[in-house]
């Protein structure tokens, strides 16, 4: 299996067995009985998955400018495995069990406060699921968030019945594009926050390149596509593990609107996706064992990654 394999063709880590066990040793014997288990599940993982355990390896000689070593290619997987565990008591218990520091709230309520919806871009970095503390502390607050069911349905599966209201607050990615925009304009226009992760294209998907860590790597342009239809604000979200307990949410203000010429839609595109990648690269530095994309990022696009983006607006109606 070669570490350039396209990350949708690779198997969901575990299966159905796998996350149920854990779920109930976590929800039964407590969060901190769940830990000592991610001891040995990290040593499987790094003996049993090798492409995932190459890509570690790769990406962290990119961040440390050296080879990576096979304790920090554990630790990586670990602290994978961490924010896994506690997205289990994230989704049951909210976040009592946890310090969630948050760094420019107030730039999301501002937003939400204009009443034309919000779109928070964020990445596989940290843990998406500490948004859920927005519930918690804003119970008024609309989140949805745009999430592949197919891809992952052991972890669909688990966070349906684990919280059933969050799980019907999904928009699945692998509805037509018409279907996804539809969902996402309703959303906006009740003023709610439709929240997605912007790094990582799908097989279909038109992808452009954009720096990070020293060489051009491939991101979609179909949110930015999307932002556009939308005309509502777009903030970007990142929900670092700092260990133990302790995450960090941190907003970012990144555009009061996003517009993209019909004539000049690529140099547009090219100019979003390198700010968006310049705060990934940013935060990678911040808390480089964060990035759980376990497969090479920066491999060769497949040829629709040169096309013409007009073709993805045109399925989008933008």
């Amino acid at each position: 299996m070669s570490t350039n394999e396209h990350w949708q063709s690779r198997p969901e880590g575990g299966g159905r067995f796998a996350l149920w066990l854990i779920v109930i040793i976590a929800l039964h014997g407590g969060r901190r009985l769940g830990r000592l288990f991610l001891y040995p599940i990290t040593l499987y993982f790094y003996l049993r998955r090798a492409p995932e355990r190459q890509a570690s390896k790769q990406y962290l000689q990119r961040v440390f400018g050296r080879p990576a070593t096979a304790w920090q290619v554990m630790k990586h997987i670990h602290c994978f495995a961490a924010t896994c565990l506690d997205r289990i008591f994230l989704l049951a218990h909210g976040e009592k069990s946890f310090q969630i520091e948050t760094q420019g709230l107030d730039l999301l309520e501002q937003r939400v406060a204009e009443g034309r919806g919000v779109l928070l871009f964020g990445s596989h970095q940290g843990s998406f699921e500490a948004l859920r503390a927005l519930h918690t502390r804003r119970p008024d607050l609309l989140l949805r968030v745009v999430l592949d069911k197919q891809k992952t349905p052991a972890m669909t599966s688990l966070l349906e019945a684990l919280a059933p209201d969050v799980g019907a607050s999904v928009i699945d990615a692998a509805q037509d594009g018409t279907s996804i925009v539809l969902a996402m304009a309703e959303t906006c226009q009740a003023g709610a926050v439709v929240a997605m992760l912007a790094d990582r294209g799908r097989g279909h998907e038109v992808l452009r390149r954009a720096e990070l860590l020293g060489s051009p790597a491939p991101f979609p342009v179909s949110p930015w596509l999307l932002a556009h239809t939308l005309r509502v604000p777009v903030l970007l979200c990142f929900g670092l593990y700092l260990g133990g307990n302790r995450y960090r949410l941190i907003f970012e203000d990144f555009s009061e609107r996003v517009d993209i010429p019909r004539q000049q839609r690529g140099p547009a595109l090219d100019a979003l996706i390198g700010r968006y990648a310049q705060r990934l690269e940013h935060y990678i530095h911040v808390a480089p064992y964060n990035w759980f994309n376990f497969y090479d990022f920066w491999q060769d696009a497949p040829a629709v990654a040169e096309s013409d983006p007009a073709a993805v607006g045109e399925r989008l109606g933008v």
